[in-house]
């Protein structure tokens, strides 16, 4: 039972670095729920402090998610139509063959988002450039905690290797 449990949290820890990028997975919180289950098996000691400053940095981190990028469109006068083609367009850029669709595609879809909002290119240039600001840093902070708390997952497991197995 620990390793089946060990192996479904070390799948929340990779889907919890994917979900970094993806807007539809909560990546932190996706982590820390793969470090709930890693303390969950029974070779795992559980250490409740540990878990619940985790999982209040995942939570924190989850709404900051929702804070930033909305903050960067804002600052550079951009509008909730804006904010919309971002994340449009970041789901267009994942599914899209373009290297580095990833990363163009919230911009672009910023800009169309500020465009049919009838701001004027400038403006909606401008906007555009805020919110892909936003989702950039917003993204790197999910990604980093993410990271890290792999990082709390691959120590605590070669600590425990020989309990488990």
């Amino acid at each position: 039972m620990d390793i089946f449990l060990v192996v479904l949290a070390g799948i929340f820890m990779i889907l919890g670095i994917i979900g970094s990028f993806l807007p539809v997975l909560p990546g932190p919180l996706t982590s820390w729920v793969g470090l709930l289950i890693f303390h969950l098996a029974e070779a795992i000691p559980m250490n409740w402090t540990f878990l619940i400053i985790t999982f209040i940095v995942a939570l924190g981190i989850w709404i900051l998610d929702y804070i930033i990028p909305a903050m960067g469109t804002k600052r550079f006068g951009g509008t909730k139509a804006g904010m919309i083609g971002t994340s449009i367009g970041l789901v267009v850029g994942l599914l899209s063959p373009i290297p580095g669709g990833i990363i163009i595609g919230p911009f672009f879809g910023a800009l169309i988002g500020e465009l049919i909002n009838k701001s004027e290119f400038d403006k909606a240039l401008k906007a555009a450039f805020g919110s892909f600001l936003g989702f950039i840093a917003s993204t790197f902070i999910k990604f980093m905690v993410a990271m890290i708390f792999l990082g709390f997952f691959i120590v605590k497991f070669f600590d425990y290797q020989e309990v488990i197995f």
